[in-house]
């Protein structure tokens, strides 16, 4: 019996077999984005991804945290959980370590993910976890109705913003190289092919993966739409990048202008820390391991806790 089939039995999932196209990854809940939503190419490029590198919905779980595109799980079928605002990465973590087996995969926004969530992107980067985390890239709190963001421009006019922004926005590039990511890249979501490759190349990176997807929000945020990208986006790789090169990929993220940067900016091969984590050498899963404790000690625990 092969390593899937054995899971699958024990998780007493009936179907094992490799999906035989991406629409097999579409969730049973239709998405509720706006008509036109850049998270609309996000969702497709992924169901790709995951349809390309042959896994199996039992093999992934999909985390995310609070806003529009964090609705995400919700449209693929696999695993998934909605959990707290900005929380997405600590609960993306445990998961990866209570199941090094599994691939998992943070999703989410912008203010989700650099605002309140932040800190939890700073220490996911230097840990070094082996997750691939998506951000929608919207510049806007959508879910909201239209308030500026960690990633909105300056004099950015918005609700909470009748005057402009006065603050400077974070650059999640910089900020994950920085701080210790070893897969560094940002996609755009009218470019699904090129944002599918990302995907893929993220997955199978072993350590902290964070793609920030461009992904414009039709409805509230008419600065930085499609019209605006179009005729800025450049590609990395058109132009021979070294995604060794950290200091070359940081001056890249920071250029915004005439010309804006997609692709892979910066990856090295340091050790995840669920590669370097003792308790995990033996190789079964701590999910799939027993307790340890009697029956009687676990009617005990679970009885206080009643």
């Amino acid at each position: 019996m092969s390593t899937a089939e054995s899971t699958a039995e024990m998780i007493g999932l009936e179907l094992v077999r490799a999906p035989e196209s991406p629409k097999e990854f579409k969730g049973k809940v239709a998405p509720d984005w706006c008509v036109g939503c850049g998270d609309f190419g996000v969702l497709n490029a992924l169901q790709r991804a995951l349809f390309e590198l042959g896994l199996k919905p039992h093999e992934i779980l999909c985390v995310s945290g609070i806003g529009c595109s964090s609705n995400l799980p919700g449209y693929l079928n696999a695993y998934g959980m909605h959990t707290l605002h900005g929380r997405s990465l600590p609960v993306a973590t445990g998961a990866k370590l209570g199941n090094h087996k599994l691939n998992v995969i943070a999703t989410g926004g912008d203010g989700d993910g650099y605002g309140i969530g932040g800190n939890h992107l700073m220490h996911t980067a230097r840990r070094n976890i082996d997750i691939t985390y998506l951000v929608m890239n919207n510049q806007i709190y959508g879910l909201t109705t239209g308030q500026i963001s960690p990633t909105s421009r300056p004099g950015m006019k918005t609700k909470s913003t009748p005057e402009g922004n006065l603050e400077y926005p974070i650059n999640p590039i910089t900020s994950a190289i920085m701080n210790g990511a070893t897969y560094v890249a940002r996609g755009y979501s009218a470019d699904p092919k090129h944002l599918t490759e990302l995907i893929k190349k993220a997955i199978e990176h072993k350590g902290f993966s964070l793609i920030d997807v461009f992904s414009p929000c039709v409805t509230f945020n008419l600065d930085n739409d499609f019209a605006f990208f179009k005729p800025r986006i450049r590609k990395l790789e058109d132009e021979g990048h070294d995604p060794t090169d950290w200091k070359a990929a940081c001056e890249k993220a920071m250029a915004w202008g005439d010309e804006i940067y997609i692709g892979l900016f910066h990856e090295n091969d340091r050790p995840s820390l669920d590669s370097l984590e003792m308790v995990l050498d033996e190789g079964t899963p701590l999910a799939r391991r027993p307790l340890g404790l009697s029956k009687e000690q676990g009617e005990k625990l679970i009885s206080r806790m009643m």
